[in-house]
């Protein structure tokens, strides 16, 4: 069967843990579910309503995290480092079910949600991947902060540039390709911020749950983790890792070049949103398997679990 072909889990894969931004215990499962079925939440603390779709369309809020709501107004805030670890893994269809309004943050990266999840089988169906290829330049702009996407041949290339007033994190850039790169370091890198910003996130009732265990802090010219980076790109590749998981809210593996500078989750879903406005900026890619030889998703990943 193709690799081309959509996948799912072949057994449930359980997380629990705090949310970074409310602070309260949740326990979250990963579940198998059928070919076009997507990616689905489910909040089973509610008997009603409680389905709620990680589309673009459906992000309600973007501030320190990605927040999706259906239109009871029930909502799951902070999935992106979540959709990322699926988009990584080429994984089609899921349903997760959750018991609380906040996915777990865990170590603030997608670690041990990549680990959890290449723990378990694949079941892959008949069913083809579902792709889009960019036809042309769509740029989104907020002052200095600016994010792009434009054609490529057969890839998704993020490049993103960070620009930090410390002398810690300053100025950072990476550029990878989605599909040929080798993505442990953008997966296992954590979500950062000042020391100086703490009290302020605080104040207006986020980061609840945060503490060196699941974010990294810097006051100054130090980082107060004691183990200190993971990789010397840490935070602009924890940004590139926040980018993959907010454009799977588009539901497509994507064929393009993706430039951002100084951006975050409010750029890249102002972005898909001009993307999808116009259906002559993109076209749907039907899979002929002599002509696309690669599957789209990461191969160094796909080595782990062939």
């Amino acid at each position: 069967m193709s690799l081309l072909n959509q996948k799912t889990l072949k057994n449930s894969v359980q997380f629990n843990g705090v949310g970074l931004h409310n602070g309260k215990f949740v326990n979250l499962f990963i579940k198998p579910a059928e070919p076009d079925t997507g990616i689905v939440f489910k909040r089973v603390d509610l008997k009603h309503n409680n389905l709620v779709y990680p589309s673009f369309l459906n992000v309600s809020n973007t501030s320190l995290n990605t927040t999706i709501s259906n239109d009871f107004g029930v909502k799951v805030s902070t999935i992106e480092h979540l959709m990322g670890a699926l988009f990584s893994l080429g994984i089609d269809n899921a349903f997760i079910e959750i018991d609380n309004d906040e996915v777990p943050i865990l170590d603030g990266s997608a670690k041990e949600f990549i680990e959890k999840i290449l723990a378990t089988d694949f079941v892959v169906s008949n069913k083809p991947i579902k792709i889009i290829k960019i036809n042309k330049k769509i740029e989104f702009e907020d002052g200095e902060r600016i994010i792009s996407i434009e054609p490529s041949k057969l890839s998704l290339d993020i490049e993103f540039e960070l620009k930090y007033n410390n002398e810690i994190i300053g100025n950072q850039k990476n550029k990878i390709n989605v599909y040929n790169d080798e993505l442990k370091d953008i997966l296992n890198s954590r979500t950062f911020c000042l020391y100086e910003d703490v009290e302020a996130i605080k104040k207006i009732g986020l980061a609840k749950g945060g503490s060196l265990d699941n974010a990294i802090v810097v006051k100054g010219s130090h980082i107060l983790n004691k183990d200190g980076l993971r990789n010397s790109k840490e935070f602009v590749n924890h940004k590139i890792l926040d980018c993959i998981g907010d454009l799977f809210t588009s539901g497509y593996r994507i064929i393009g070049s993706v430039k951002c500078s100084q951006g975050g989750h409010y750029l890249t879903n102002k972005l898909l949103r001009k993307v999808f406005s116009d259906n002559s900026n993109f076209s749907i890619i039907e899979i002929r398997e002599k002509n696309l030889p690669h599957t789209l998703i990461n191969r160094s990943l796909l080595r782990s679990i062939a």
